[in-house]
């Protein structure tokens, strides 16, 4: 007999999803079910998806092709989803390699970027078995993935999902590098301009009154982490992208909860630019100007 559960919670699941892949990624159990803890990591994936979904659309009816990275990828949650929601059904999904990796333009394919060694093989054996041909996984660093060939000089879309603190704007530096049509980014745990504010703290109290909003550590926590997403924001329309930022999910489901989507237009840069150094000046962050840089 089923289990009374079950079919609720296959309910939950999107027409077309891979039981398979939800099974190997512990989303669901052997017998299908979801604990709690799944079904938010799922929800908040899933709504992640509807906005990324028309990006993809978009890029595939432009170009034929879409190239999408994603960095800090973990254990692929984000990547393997995409690929099974989106990615499998394109006519020329096809796995990269860096002998062909100038060419990588003329196939769609998912890279994942990730530090943990443990995690890069892990998912490799995982897309292996499902037989993902379009998902490549690859161990580096920002800064090597930018100059790697097994990586492609342009690509489409970039995306990091609670890439923590200063992760967030590796995957900017690398979209940037890289050209990103699109640039969809959940922040995570962001400590650094915390920690420049509360090193200067005692200097900004006699300059402004609005060093108020900072004083106490944890306002000054909770004000660097909206600062960093408000010099995120700047920062891409520095460089001509048109910025939206949203929810993801409700808050119940997560504390980090920011959604910061970019699409490059070419837009004016001057005004952002000056905005961006202008707020550095006034926060008394002038040292971040090489973090949150313009040009």
């Amino acid at each position: 007999m089923a289990k009374n559960n079950t079919p609720t919670e296959l309910n939950e699941i999107r027409p077309g999803q891979s039981i398979e892949l939800l099974k190997a990624l512990h989303i669901l159990t052997r017998d299908g079910k979801m604990n709690q803890d799944s079904r938010r990591k799922l929800k908040q994936v899933y709504h992640l998806y509807q906005f990324i979904e028309p990006l993809l659309q978009q890029v595939q009816a432009e170009r034929g092709t879409v190239t999408l990275v994603d960095h800090g990828a973990g254990k692929s949650y984000l990547g393997f989803i995409l690929y099974d929601l989106f990615f499998k059904s394109l006519p020329n999904v096809g796995a990269a390699s860096a002998a062909n990796a100038l060419h990588e333009q003329a196939r769609s394919s998912i890279y994942g970027i990730e530090t943990r060694e443990e995690l890069v093989t892990h998912s490799r054996e995982l897309a292996q078995r499902l037989d993902f041909a379009g998902m490549s996984f690859l161990n580096l660093s920002v800064a090597e993935s930018i100059v790697s060939d097994k990586l492609p000089a342009k690509v489409d879309v970039v995306t990091a999902l609670h890439a923590c603190n200063t992760a967030t704007d590796d995957a900017i530096h690398f979209a940037l590098k890289k050209q990103a049509q699109f640039i969809v980014l959940v922040p995570c745990c962001q400590a650094e301009v915390a920690a420049v504010l509360r090193k200067n703290k005692g200097k900004q109290l006699a300059k402004d009154v609005l060093t108020e909003l900072w004083r106490h550590p944890i306002h000054t926590r909770e004000f660097g982490s909206h600062l960093t997403n408000v010099l995120r924001c700047l920062q891409l329309e520095a460089h001509g992208y048109q910025v939206t930022v949203t929810e993801l999910v409700g808050w119940e489901h997560s504390m980090k909860n920011e959604l910061i989507i970019a699409q490059y237009k070419n837009l004016p840069r001057q005004r952002a630019a000056e905005r961006l150094q202008e707020v550095l000046r006034q926060m008394g962050l002038e040292e971040m100007s090489t973090r949150f840089f313009t040009s």
